[in-house]
C-alpha cells in the first residue's frame, strides 16, 4: 500500500527549495528602492544590481545537470541550501569582513552583487533539481500535482517575503529603511535556508538516481516506502530497463524533445511575468493613482496563491496542455487590458486588476505546469542534462526580460504589456502544436513517447 504520509513529508521538504527560490528572487522587490538610495546607484547600476542574482541563476541551472548526475538530486539541494544561507548573510552585511558599515564604495557594490550571485546559483540549482527530485520520487498518478506544489512553494515564498518586506517597511522610518531596513529584508532569508539544509538530512535519494548509480537495493527500499511492496518491484524493473544515463547522449531521442523543453522555458519567461513580480511595488505605485503599492503587492501575492492551488487540483484531471493554453489566453487578455489602460490614461483600480488577472492566469498555468513538464517530459537517461539546458535558458530569458523591462516601461508601459500579450498568444499556439500531453504517463514511458516522435513532427 502506498505511504501517502511519507510522500507528503518528502515533498514538503523538497518544496522548501521552491520556497527559497521565490523568497530570494522576490526579496529584492521590497529592498531595491532603499538599496538604490543607500548606495547611490545610478540607473545602470540599479538595474544590474536588481537583476544580478539572475546571473547566478543562469550559472546554477547550467551546473545543475553535472551536480544532479555526480552528487545526486538530494545532495545537490544541500549545496543549494548552503548557498542560500551564505547569500542571505552576505547580502544583509556586504561590508563584512573587508569594509566598514555605511561604506558605499564601488568595491562594496561589487561585493553586494557577488553575494546576490551566490544566492542566484542556489536558486538556479534548486529551480532545476527540486522539480526533478519530486518527479523521480512521486507515483505517476499524482506526479503533476506534487510537482505543482513546488510552484505553490515558490509563490508562497514570494508572498511571505512580501509580508516580511511590508512589515519591516511599516515598522521603521524612511531613514532607517534606507540605512538598515533593506538589510533586515535580506537577512530574514537565512531562517528558511537553515531549516531547508537541516531537513534535507532526513529525506532519501531518488530511486532513479540510485538505480543509475548501481544501488538497486537502496532504490528498492525507497520504492517500498513510497509505493508499497507489491508495486515497488514492478517499478524497479521498469526503471532498470531504461536507466543508462552514463551511456546515452543528449540527442538519443532526437532534437525535438530538447527544443520543446527549451521553448517551454523561453516562453515561461518571455511572457513577462517576472518583470511584474520583481518590480511590483514600483508598478503599482505608478498606476494605482496613489494607493498603497506594498499592500497591493501583498494582495497580488494572495491571488497568486489561490490560482496556483487551481493548477494543483486540476492538473491531473484537466491535463497539462489545456491549462497552458487557457493560461496563455487569460494572460494575453490581462496584458492587453493594461496596455489599453495606458493608452487611454486610465489609472486606479482597472489597471491594477488587469495586472492581477495577468499574474493570476500565469499562476494557474505557466507557473506550475512548465515545471511539471520540464521535470517529466525528458527520458530518464538524459533528464539531468536536458533539464539543466532547459532551465539555463529559462534564467537567461528571465534576465533578458527583467533587465529590459525598466527601459521598455519607461518608453511606454502600453508597448511593454502589448508586447507581452502578443508573446502570450504565440505561446498558446506553440503549446497547441508542439507540446505532447503527459498526464498519466510514467517517467519511463517518456522514452517510448519520444522514440516514436523522433522521426516525425507534432
Amino acid at each position: 500500500m502506498r505511504n501517502n504520509t511519507y510522500i507528503i513529508c518528502i515533498t514538503l521538504v523538497a518544496t522548501l527549495g521552491g520556497l527559497l527560490f521565490g523568497y530570494d528572487t522576490a526579496v529584492i522587490s521590497g529592498a531595491e528602492q532603499a538599496l538604490q538610495k543607500h548606495m547611490g546607484l545610478d540607473d545602470v547600476w540599479h538595474g544590474l544590481t536588481v537583476s544580478s542574482a539572475l546571473i547566478g541563476c543562469v550559472i546554477g541551472s547550467a551546473l545543475s545537470g553535472s551536480f544532479a548526475s555526480s552528487l545526486g538530486r538530494r545532495d545537490s539541494l544541500r549545496v543549494a541550501a548552503l548557498l542560500f544561507f551564505l547569500s542571505a548573510l552576505g547580502s544583509a552585511y556586504p561590508e563584512f569582513p573587508f569594509f566598514e558599515k555605511g561604506d558605499t564604495s564601488f568595491a562594496l557594490i561589487l561585493m553586494f552583487n557577488f553575494y546576490r550571485i551566490i544566492g542566484g546559483i542556489g536558486v538556479g540549482l534548486a529551480s532545476a533539481i527540486c522539480p526533478m527530485y519530486i518527479a523521480e520520487i512521486a507515483p505517476s498518478d499524482i506526479r503533476g500535482k506534487l510537482v505543482s506544489c513546488n510552484q505553490f512553494a515558490i509563490i508562497f515564498g514570494m508572498l511571505v517575503v512580501y509580508f516580511v518586506n511590508y512589515s519591516i517597511k511599516a515598522s521603521i522610518t524612511e531613514e532607517v529603511l534606507i540605512t538598515d531596513g533593506w538589510r533586515y529584508m535580506f537577512l530574514s532569508g537565512a531562517v528558511p535556508a537553515a531549516l531547508f539544509g537541516i531537513l534535507l538530512f532526513f529525506i532519501p535519494r531518488t530511486p532513479r538516481f540510485l538505480v543509475m548509480t548501481g544501488r538497486h537495493e537502496a532504490a528498492l527500499a525507497v520504492l517500498k516506502r513510497v509505493n508499497g511492496e507489491e508495486r515497488a518491484h514492478a517499478i524497479l524493473k521498469e526503471i532498470q530497463s531504461v536507466s543508462k544515463e552514463k551511456k546515452e547522449k543528449l540527442l538519443t531521442y532526437g532534437l525535438t524533445v530538447v527544443i520543446v523543453g527549451i521553448l517551454l522555458s523561453v516562453f515561461q519567461q518571455a511572457i513577462g511575468i517576472n518583470a511584474v513580480l520583481y518590480y511590483a511595488p514600483r508598478i503599482f505605485e505608478k498606476i494605482s493613482g496613489g494607493g498603497d503599492s506594498m499592500m497591493q503587492t501583498v494582495v497580488m501575492g494572495c491571488v497568486n496563491i489561490v490560482f496556483t492551488l487551481v493548477a494543483i487540483f486540476t492538473v491531473e484531471k484537466v491535463g497539462r496542455k489545456p491549462l497552458l493554453i487557457v493560461g496563455s489566453v487569460g494572460m494575453a487578455i490581462g496584458a492587453f487590458c493594461v496596455a489599453l489602460c495606458d493608452e487611454l490614461h486610465v489609472e486606479g483600480i482597472l489597471p491594477v486588476l488587469s495586472i492581477i488577472v495577468y499574474a493570476a492566469f500565469f499562476m494557474m498555468s505557466w507557473g506550475p505546469i512548465c515545471w511539471v513538464l520540464i521535470s517529466e517530459i525528458f527520458p530518464n537517461t538524459i533528464r539531468s542534462q536536458a533539464v539543466a539546458i532547459a532551465v539555463a535558458f529559462q534564467w537567461i530569458f528571465n534576465y533578458l526580460v527583467s533587465s529590459t523591462f525598466p527601459a521598455l516601461y519607461e518608453f511606454s508601459p502600453g508597448f511593454a504589456y502589448g508586447l507581452y500579450g502578443v508573446i502570450c498568444v504565440i505561446a498558446a499556439l506553440f503549446v497547441w502544436r508542439m507540446v505532447p500531453e503527459t498526464k498519466g504517463l510514467t517517467l519511463e514511458q517518456m522514452s517510448n513517447l519520444w522514440s516514436r516522435k523522433k522521426s516525425s513532427t507534432f
